[in-house]
């Protein structure tokens, strides 16, 4: 709950979409948990469909840059993350709403993979297109980059140490170590780049992007270019019904915008009188 400029110690409400995605992703842990014990090869399976395969992606299995997000190695990697999600995620979510919510969040996810693909065929030392990521990091640090870019000076106590601190500061330092951790293959490996992805991706839709997110931006486009070719299609229809009518020693007027004109509208321009009873 939000008193003031702190983030306080209140729990936040679980919005639309961030409860939906909590209770995704940790029924899908729950599979991936029951599916290795009971049936080692459907855990494996549920794997290879699932997670981010770059070589995969680029062979037509472009569901992965999305349900990579969905599947989680172990118990803390999943709680971390939907805990992240929720405390900083529910906040955006009541302000955006919940479509712009959604999509800011498959946004960073779809960016975050689209990283790490690229960064799978680089020629950077030990990664490898082959090599599996998954997890909603890529997601939750959009949104950590997001909340320090929209609420930076909003304070939040650091449970468990004893402080206050800033947003700014805090998603600073989370940057600071990710991209030390990104060059440090023995701590993560090719999935921190998922990391820097998402935090790139938010930063990017935050500075760039439609304030009212890219589905209302693009409807708005193709509104605004269907009424021109509507428009156009008018004018074009009123200028052959003109060439029309002469031939047949009639004349009509259409204005600027293909609507019909009057006689008296036009004599009304030309400064004369309506026709009518004289004195």
């Amino acid at each position: 709950m939000n008193r003031g400029r702190t983030l306080s110690l209140s729990f936040p409400p679980f919005t639309h979409w961030v409860k939906r995605i909590v209770i995704a992703c940790v029924g899908i842990y729950f599979l991936q948990v029951v599916f290795n014990a009971v049936y080692p090869e459907a855990g494996s399976f549920l794997l290879t469909i699932g997670a981010l395969i770059p070589v995969a992606v680029l062979h037509g299995w472009i569901w992965q840059i999305v349900t990579y997000s969905l599947l989680h190695a172990s118990v803390g990697h999943v709680l971390v993350n939907m805990l992240m999600l929720w405390m900083f995620g529910a906040q955006e979510e009541i302000d955006w709403g919940s479509k712009k919510f959604l999509e800011f969040y498959l946004f960073c996810v779809a960016g975050a993979a689209l990283t790490t693909i690229a960064v799978a065929y680089s020629p950077i030392r030990g990664v490898n297109p082959g090599t599996p990521t998954i997890g909603a990091s890529g997601g939750v640090y959009g949104i950590l980059m997001a909340f320090g870019m929209l609420y930076g000076d909003r304070e939040i106590f650091m449970f468990p140490l004893p402080f206050m601190m800033k947003a700014k500061y805090m998603v600073a330092i989370m940057i600071f170590l990710v991209i030390i951790a990104t060059f440090q293959p023995a701590q993560g490996g090719i999935a921190n780049f998922a990391h820097l992805g998402g935090l790139l991706f938010g930063f990017l839709y935050i500075k760039f992007l439609p304030k009212r997110g890219l589905g209302f931006g693009a409807s708005e486009r193709y509104f605004s270019v269907r009424n021109a070719y509507y428009r156009w299609k008018r004018r074009r229809a009123a200028r052959k019904f003109e060439v029309y009518m002469r031939k047949h020693d009639r004349t009509v007027t259409f204005d600027e915008h293909g609507n019909y004109v009057p006689p008296d509208e036009i004599d009304k321009k030309n400064g004369g009188s309506k026709s009518g009873w004289v004195n």
